[in-house]
């Protein structure tokens, strides 16, 4: 075959007159003509001229056309080829790209890997595996960008055993050691099936390692949880003197923070500015997140103030950040100018602002941000579905956070735990052990905190059979390990149906028991007036805890229950020289979005006069129906009608009066919460006032809610 141009022949000339007969019928004898007179650099410089346009001006068929006299003209080069499948692959037609390959008769190992390569990106692994398993079937041996792209498509699917096999031809073509790329890929493929041994034993053979494979291995461990590792390694690197990316310095702060590592953390900050990474939009969210992680939440805002254009990940992080440190309005506030700006949320972003409504309890700010995740359409996603559950059950509302649940499409474990979590707060033990009964049948295995929330349902129901069932059954089971969390939950549950002994016995049965434990046993001596054993608890939690205070306030209060006067006054000084301050008993309630909070005693809210009425008129009317102040829940040394006076003023008490006098819809729940415990007076007054005014009321204490309706509560008064 003759190839050559005629004299004076214009390349450029000729495409122009080529273009537009491509688009017709009769094209062929020009490329005829073209094929049989040139030589094969011009040849394939016209055709891959020829392929540019056709990719830029998306033209399938005309790639199609190039195609097909390429075959009849017998010139096919694998650089030419593989440009001719990128162009379908440009076009996006990764189903053409593939009729292309297939039709080749001969495919060189540049064409298999972007064909593989192209899978991958397509996020089509399992093809892109069968591709691979037919290269080695047809004898083409992978090179290092084949094996490169394929363990990806191995870890995507978590095919260890086909992963090792591929592995195992590595070593055989001398891959693995001599070749960086293969093993940095290696690692990452290890690492993300969890298997560090074999990431951390791949890494040590491979002689010259680089940036990429000491990320891969940082981050391997960072993700599994092992991140005295992943500061090693880091440490490691540096001492090699491999020069650390941004990525790298991304993964190692967040591993600071993690770490809780403040140190090293502002060690790798400046390691960060001096390599001139600080800019990199990855180095300044993880930068956010280390500080925020170490406490340090007025860095992290600077941090953020630093961004121009913060995108979704630097606003989600901030978000995250401010809600673990407590400052949860301040969430709020960054999520609404996050969507001023235009920034649509993720399940992440929006399962964290959630978080912060259910730590303030404002039930009416998550109600609208659950109609934003329903605008997005997240409403039935995991992530978002758990955390709308727990919202509704932080903020007592258990018939919402069913409806979220039973709406989702799929409910895995932290969705199971939430909605069981949420009967558990809700005192609703029964509806809690039917789901708890039910996971066999949804194929979910329980956890540790699966069996916590089970139990502290069983606990605020007074289902101690139940509780002690579960709890035996767990013990022999050595799946799940208990903690000393679910040893405390017991112990309050045997304390408060009475069984003290057998509490106290549990105790001993832990190795090391803690402060919550003899706590534990403490308030259940405290409600059964149990002073001996009470007794023997502080010393056990002196012992420990030689300043705790509020252990001692329990006693006190126990001495004044029994009315034993002389040991409250000794209790008391000793408080006094411990410089010990007793946290004032508060409730507060959200009304039109304000949060009023009230002490007992209290008389400095600007409508005092008005609350004083509403509750004198209340108390009349609760008196008709039967109420009787119980004057056992006043702990102080007062003549009777005194201890019945002071029981007016109590903190829930002046709640509902000033919720009652702001609130002019009849059918709303009130809903009010106290820092403690709720005193037995003030729950027996509440049901008497939920007959008189004809309305629900939702209090939420230190340790449950209490739906009251129609003169009774949802504690079955067993709290």
């Amino acid at each position: 075959m003759a190839f050559g141009f005629p004299k004076h022949f214009n390349l450029f000339a000729t495409l122009e007159i080529i273009t537009p007969i491509l688009n017709q019928l009769n094209h062929l004898k020009s490329l005829t003509y073209l094929a049989h007179n040139t030589s094969h650099t011009e040849a394939s410089n016209f055709y891959s001229s020829l392929i540019q346009q056709c990719t830029q001006t998306k033209s399938l068929r005309g790639l199609g056309i190039v195609q097909t006299h390429m075959i009849k003209s017998g010139y096919i080069q694998p650089s030419i080829a593989n440009k001719l499948i990128d162009g379908c692959l440009k076009c996006g037609s990764l189903s053409n790209a593939r009729k292309v390959f297939d039709e080749l008769p001969e495919r060189h190992v540049v064409i298999w890997n972007a064909m593989i390569s192209s899978y991958i990106g397509h996020k089509k692994s399992k093809e892109a595996i069968g591709l691979y398993g037919k290269m080695v079937f047809d004898g083409v041996l992978p090179d290092e960008y084949t094996f490169s792209s394929v363990f990806k498509a191995f870890s995507g699917l978590g095919l260890v055993y086909e992963a090792r096999r591929a592995h195992g031809l590595s070593v055989v073509l001398g891959l693995e050691v001599a070749n960086v790329f293969v093993g940095s890929a290696l690692v990452d493929m290890y690492a993300k099936f969890g298997r560090m041994e074999d990431a951390r034993l791949v890494s040590n053979r491979v002689g010259e390692k680089d940036v990429v494979l000491f990320t891969a291995l940082i981050v391997g461990y960072s993700q599994h949880g092992d991140d005295g590792e992943a500061l090693e390694v880091f440490g490691d690197m540096i001492n090699q003197g491999v020069k650390a990316n941004e990525y790298t310095f991304a993964s190692i702060l967040i591993t600071c923070g993690n770490l809780e590592d403040l140190t090293h953390g502002k060690l790798v900050h400046g390691l960060v500015v001096k390599s001139g990474c600080e800019a990199a939009v990855a180095s300044q969210t993880s930068l956010l997140t280390m500080y925020a992680r170490c406490g340090l939440i007025d860095d992290s805002l600077r941090i953020f103030k630093r961004f121009q254009h913060p995108n979704l990940v630097t606003w989600t992080s901030l978000i995250v950040a401010l809600v673990r440190n407590g400052r949860e309005e301040l969430a709020l506030t960054k999520f609404r100018k996050m969507i001023r700006d235009s920034v649509v949320p993720n399940s992440f972003t929006l399962s964290s602002v959630l978080q912060a409504c259910s730590s303030l309890a404002m039930i009416d700010e998550g109600q609208q941000i659950h109609a934003t995740v329903t605008k997005f359409g997240l409403d039935r996603h995991i992530y978002a579905g758990a955390a709308l559950i727990n919202l509704y059950g932080k903020c007592g509302n258990t018939k919402m956070a069913r409806s979220v649940f039973d709406a989702l499409i799929e409910i895995d474990l932290v969705s199971m735990n939430s909605m069981i979590y949420s009967y558990a707060q809700n005192g609703f033990g029964h509806e809690a052990l039917q789901l708890f009964n039910g996971m066999k049948d949804l194929r979910l295995e329980p956890n540790d905190v699966t069996i916590l929330s089970v139990l502290l349902a069983c606990n605020n129901s007074g289902l101690v059979q139940q509780g002690c069932q579960i709890f035996s059954t767990i013990r022999n089971n050595h799946n799940i390990k208990l903690t000393r969390d679910h040893y405390a939950c017991m112990v309050d549950l045997l304390g408060r149906a009475g069984r003290l002994e057998d509490a106290e016995m549990l105790i001993k049965e832990v190795k090391n028991p803690d402060l919550v434990l003899w706590r534990a046993l403490l308030s259940a001596c405290k409600l059964h007036g149990q002073v001996e054993m009470a007794e023997r608890a502080l010393k056990k939690v002196l012992e420990l805890s030689p300043g705790d205070g509020g252990s001692h306030v329990l006693l006190t209060n126990l001495y004044a229950s029994t009315g034993n006067w002389s040991q409250v006054i000794d209790m008391k000084s000793t408080m006094r020289e411990m410089k010990f301050q007793k946290n004032p008993a508060m409730s507060w309630v959200d009304v039109d979005r304000e949060v009023h909070t009230f002490m007992a005693g209290d008389l400095s809210h600007p409508r005092s006069r008005e609350i004083n009425e509403t509750l004198e008129k209340l108390f009349e009317e609760v008196q008709i129906l039967g109420y009787v102040p119980d004057t056992r829940f006043v702990l102080q040394d007062l003549d009777e009608e005194k201890k019945k006076r002071s029981l007016y003023y109590h903190s829930e008490k002046l709640a509902i009066a000033f919720a009652l006098l702001m609130s002019s819809k009849k059918n709303t729940i009130i809903r009010i919460f106290k820092n403690l415990k709720v005193c037995g007076d003030c729950h027996s007054w509440i049901k008497f006032v939920t007959r008189v005014i004809g309305r629900e009321i939702v209090a939420r204490d230190a340790k449950r809610f209490h739906h009251f309706k129609d003169g009774c509560c949802s504690c079955g008064d067993y709290w």
